[in-house]
């Protein structure tokens, strides 16, 4: 994730504008930098690679005068975290400042564009296309609001852009798309703010308004007004928050776990930062650096894990073996820290544990240690046990995780693990670069399908209304998104105390299927693909028997709404990485229903965090 601060008021600029940045430093030190206006509108634009203590002490005290400026600290997507690389990033004339957080999925037709029409880039960055698409649009006569929209309409995928001109120099024009990178209005006395979070606004206003994916805002140092990016006006109301540092941290979610189910986009966003290089279709995973003559050695891959790790684990070997061409396997930590497992140091063992403290993954990584296998973990913050036992760590990035129930470091684990496999494929010669391709533009699309898949909840409000009393679930899946169902029935378990199992869907009619009556709901996984038919058969046999199903198809898949009794619609992408999409409607009706039963739904009766003890 990248930090976004801008300020509009009487006071200078600069200072607020720093401090807002050392409050937003957990979101990115790859690199930092300022723009201020003066009352002339002559820009200064300062930033450097490194920590915010890089830009201060390239200022050296003498910070720029101007009452309207940005700032930005990044987090590295496209290009190197450079001096040139760094926002903000300005048109031809330096006319034009922008600052930005998330990913241009089209930013390679758009620079084309842009240099036929004669615009010189002077970084490697996404985000450049931005001013200079503003700036081709005021060559038009577009006013500079117009010519914001005008871009913003342009642009695909989820992004936060903030936006000054030296043309009107007191103002701040920004929009948001889909649901990844956040930004709220503060809204002050005879000044506004703008930041991607509510920790650098809270010294200077309670006051806030969130912008909502597809609106854009227009602010000076008195008003903000609101609109669509087709021009129609909104209307907002500030809140007031309180100035703790749990409601901060909270912001307009009643629970945390609701707020990080939200945060998966731009969780996503952080997850590929630096490992994907979408100019030569490669992954580098600088935590997993090991020789081509090594990764030639490995003739085996097992992954481990408990809980929601060990479900994502369960999708991992499907990537591995589809894309890797290795043999894999899944276990759970506890069952094979007691066997005998054939492994050596031709395997690659592979442990899954958000907090990197699980005990049982611990003692399973001990064994794997005894018998010499090479080890990678995965886990959500350094230094942790996992990480002192395992050879190499590759950290998920998810941010802190709050709510017991996990939900961001899922979806990040699979994301991890899935360029895991990607790399390993590449380097092992099975990933031809065509495929590669197809594969890094669905990745770039990821975090905006994430977005579309989270933008309305009144149906799982609905479905609450309809299920919450059951007491009895039943989620059937197939291929990789079996372990999708496993784990939709443990979020419903752990946040709503509603008994819930998961099953291969063919396994039904191996027992399970004497469940089926009209009081137990069926929550089957089907997308369009290979095994869609599989799946229609399957739903059939539970309609035929009385059955309620509640299906989880792709969109535009109108025939399914006649075959059962109600349909939750993700957006289409691969089956290969259906998974990751199929993690939100598993968590959003866990969370709906628990919400509707009244459960501690962040805090769930019996569990922790972290299992440290067997």
């Amino acid at each position: 994730m990248c930090g976004i601060i801008g300020y509009a008021g009487a006071r200078q600029a600069a200072p607020i504008i720093l401090e807002g940045l050392a409050a937003l430093e957990y979101r990115g030190y790859d690199s930092a930098g300022i723009a201020v206006l003066d009352a002339d509108g002559i820009p200064a634009v300062h930033k450097k690679s490194g920590k915010l203590v890089n830009l201060a002490a390239a200022l050296q005290g003498s910070l720029p005068e101007g009452v309207t400026g940005v700032g930005h600290t990044r987090w590295a997507t496209h290009g190197a975290p450079t001096d040139f690389n760094a926002h903000p990033h300005t048109d031809c004339d330096n006319q034009i400042i922008v600052v930005h957080n998330g990913i241009v999925e089209n930013y390679v037709q758009i620079k084309e564009d842009l240099i036929s029409q004669g615009h010189e880039f002077t970084s490697q960055t996404d985000a450049e296309c931005i001013p200079h698409m503003i700036e081709s649009y005021i060559e038009q006569e577009y006013s500079f609001e117009e010519a914001v929209r005008a871009s913003a309409r342009e642009i695909k995928g989820a992004n936060a852009v903030v936006a000054i001109s030296t043309r009107d120099p007191g103002k701040l024009v920004a929009f948001r798309l889909g649901n990844a990178g956040g930004l709220v209005v503060g809204y002050g006395q005879d000044e506004l703010f703008l930041a991607s979070d509510l920790p650098a606004l809270l010294p200077h206003t309670q006051e806030v308004a969130y912008l909502a994916g597809g609106e854009m805002v227009t602010l000076d140092n008195h008003s903000a007004n609101y609109f669509t990016l087709d021009g129609m006006s909104v209307t907002k109301t500030p809140m007031h928050v309180a100035y703790d540092a749990l409601s901060a941290a909270k912001g307009e979610y009643k629970h945390f776990m609701l707020k990080e189910i939200h945060e998966q986009p731009e969780a996503i966003i952080n997850s590929l930062r630096g490992r994907v290089s979408f100019n030569d279709l490669k992954v580098v995973l600088d935590e997993f650096q090991i020789s081509d003559a090594d990764i030639a050695r490995i003739d085996r891959v097992v992954f481990l894990g408990m809980g929601t790790s060990f479900n994502a684990a369960m999708v991992a070997r499907n990537w591995m073996e589809s894309l890797a061409r290795l043999p894999s396997e899944f276990d759970n930590s506890s069952e094979f820290r007691y066997r005998d497992p054939v492994i050596d140091e031709n395997t690659l063992v592979v442990s899954l544990s958000q907090s990197g403290e699980t005990a049982d993954t611990l003692a399973a990584m001990e064994k794997a240690q005894e018998n010499g296998a090479l080890q990678l973990t995965l886990c959500n913050y350094p230094g942790t046990q996992t990480t002192r036992i395992a050879d190499h760590t590759m950290l998920l990035r998810a941010g802190l995780e709050i709510g017991v129930a996990s939900s961001k470091t899922f979806t990040n684990s699979l994301i991890s693990l899935y360029l895991l496999a990607i790399d390993i494929g590449t380097r092992r010669g099975v990933l031809e670069e065509s495929r590669r391709r197809d594969m890094f533009a669905e990745l770039a699309r990821l975090p905006d399908l994430l977005g579309q898949a989270l933008a309305d909840e009144s149906q799982y409000e609905v479905l609450a209304q309809k299920f919450g009393r059951r007491s009895d679930f039943l989620y059937l899946g197939r291929g990789i998104n079996f372990p999708l169902a496993m784990e939709g029935a443990l979020k419903l378990k752990e946040l709503s105390y509603i008994h819930a199992e998961g099953y291969p869907a063919a396994e039904m009619k191996h027992g399970p299927i004497s469940l089926i009556d009209d009081e137990m709901p069926v929550v089957a996984l089907m997308p369009r693909d290979d095994l869609y038919e599989k799946m229609l058969s399957n739903v059939n046999e539970v309609k035929a028997r009385g059955g309620t199903v509640i299906a989880v198809a792709t969109e535009g898949n109108e025939d399914i709404k006649k075959r059962v009794d109600e349909v939750i619609y993700v957006p289409e992408v691969s089956s290969l990485i259906n998974p990751v999409l199929m993690a939100v409607p598993m968590q959003l009706l866990a969370y709906h229903i628990a919400l509707w039963r009244g459960c501690d739904i962040d805090q769930p009766r019996n569990l922790a965090k972290s299992v440290t003890v067997e």
